[in-house]
């Protein structure tokens, strides 16, 4: 990336930061920086298995960071510095992590000719997509329940996720509507991130 146009990306990271579109901001950095972390933390560890460790951190980091990072450098230089801290805290992590699957590791099974994608590939993907929905807290897991797989509405949503017998104005119910909205952006923010730490989603999917 040239400086003309990394300049024009800290400022495009920056605008969306002050409008406080946190999860575009984190996006857009990921799509403009991502790579280049990534090879930094290829560098320094030298292991595929902790790179992707190191950029999953990375990833959730830079969510939790990014609101109260001041400016007071570029975002690629606060953001290297989160980038290599995370791969000293995988180098000193206990030996055991999460297992990253390799799809040249796994079995070779027949192809069916009815489809172009092998079913035990389709599996897999879901399968490592669903390991990453478990990383969410409980809360977390059972707002995208009622919200992307049983597909309710908000206002049943907060019904769902209110305590029992608990009594709200309908101005309560529309604050916590709005509320939960907006945890469920980030939460879709996560996810893509860790997504792509996992190698499930290319950079350049990530735009719409």
């Amino acid at each position: 990336m040239r400086v003309e146009e990394r300049d024009q990306w800290e400022s495009e990271i920056q605008d969306l930061c002050k409008r406080g579109e946190m999860n575009r901001a984190v996006e857009h950095a990921l799509r403009g920086y991502g790579p280049e972390f990534r090879r930094l933390m290829a560098a320094i560890l030298r292991d595929e298995g902790r790179v992707q460790d190191a950029f999953s951190l990375f990833c959730e980091c830079l969510l939790k960071g990014l609101p109260d990072f001041r400016w007071e450098s570029s975002f690629r230089t606060w953001a290297n510095r989160m980038a290599r801290n995370c791969c000293y805290k995988v180098v000193n992590a206990p030996a055991v992590r999460h297992k990253h699957v390799s799809l040249s590791a796994l079995p070779e099974r027949p192809v069916a000719r009815h489809s172009s994608t092998n079913p035990w590939l389709r599996t897999t993907m879901k399968d490592r997509f669903r390991s990453l929905r478990e990383r969410l807290d409980p809360q977390e897991q059972r707002l995208l329940v009622l919200r992307v797989e049983q597909r309710l509405p908000w206002p049943e949503v907060v019904q769902m996720m209110s305590e029992p017998g608990e009594s709200m104005t309908c101005e309560m119910r529309t604050r916590k509507a709005t509320a939960m909205r907006q945890q469920f952006q980030r939460i879709k923010t996560r996810l893509r991130s860790l997504a792509i730490a996992e190698g499930l989603l290319a950079l350049e999917e990530t735009g719409s």
